[in-house]
């Protein structure tokens, strides 16, 4: 994606300038936690489990214990990032997130609740924690990864598309509130990337779904398939790299895009939800669902 990015109007110096990342124990946070700090950023990477903050430090990377479903631990992080950074944060890349898959009339209410935990409400938290030093400043950039599912449905992904429609929405809003502040806000919408993603869904998705009990058991088991392929997970699928041309454009243009799409699918989605009618497009997104 970035040769349609065009020129980025650099007007920072990425040496002065301090990034937040979550998510970064595998996938696109990781690979952005390097990348910025190859960059000249200076990176404050975050993981939720300890040994992943201690794996981020071996590798080199200034890290810190952030879990964005547990409030105290974010209050926690952005203290002892506010520590290391001088009392300033230029950039926050929320890229923590989780999928549960899961036909909605299978799904506990709690394991709605903890996607959204994580997908959203950790999210909203973090950013609030976050905003009063960008103001301050008067200059910031929120950076939200969302997906794919944030602009089209696929069924047995009710949760996580839950999740990134609000994402997409609260995104929205908080932009348009952050108006004349300085702070500028952009959201990364990836298609299919090569990450543990299909690791941790298969895990939620063993956690809540009982299988023998449900009348999409064919369907489940095309999921189950799915999430335990090997290799990549669709002919368009790229490497987590894919997002790092759109991330460094949303930190450093004097005027960042608000949208970012990722990989083919995703772009052709954007387009097809605008031109075809709902019926045509849902049955399209059937048959690429399962």
């Amino acid at each position: 994606m970035a040769n349609s990015l065009g020129p980025s109007n650099q007007a920072l110096n990425p040496a002065t300038k301090s990034v937040l990342i979550t998510g970064c124990s595998s996938g696109i946070g990781l690979c952005a936690a390097h990348f910025l700090q190859q960059q000249g950023f200076q990176v404050i990477a975050s993981a939720r489990r300890q040994e992943d903050v201690d794996a981020l430090q071996q590798a080199g990377l200034t890290a810190v214990l952030l879990d964005l479903a547990d409030e105290a631990s974010m209050e926690a992080a952005v203290a002892q990032t506010l520590q290391l950074t001088g009392g300033r944060l230029y950039g926050l890349f929320n890229n923590g997130a989780y999928g549960q898959p899961g036909a909605l009339e299978d799904l506990p209410t709690q394991a709605l609740r903890e996607q959204f935990e994580s997908n959203l409400f950790g999210l909203h938290h973090l950013t609030r924690l976050i905003l009063p030093t960008m103001l301050a400043a008067k200059e910031g950039r929120i950076v939200q990864n969302s997906s794919i599912l944030g602009l089209v449905a696929l069924p047995f992904r009710g949760a996580y598309n839950a999740s990134k429609f609000a994402l997409e929405g609260y995104t929205d809003t908080l932009r348009l509130e952050l108006n004349g502040t300085g702070v500028a806000v952009s959201l990364i919408e990836p298609g299919p990337i090569e990450t543990r993603f299909r690791e941790h869904s298969k895990t939620a998705f063993l956690r809540y779904i009982d299988v023998a009990a449900s009348r999409h058991q064919a369907g489940y088991q095309q999921t189950l398939n799915r999430l335990q392929q090997p290799g990549p997970s669709s002919r368009y699928s790229l490497e987590p790299q894919a997002c790092m041309a759109p991330l460094l454009h949303a930190l450093t243009s004097s005027r960042p895009k608000i949208r970012y799409p990722v990989t083919r699918p995703t772009v052709m989605m954007s387009w097809l939800r605008r031109l075809l009618s709902a019926r045509a497009l849902d049955k399209l997104l059937l048959k690429a669902g399962g």
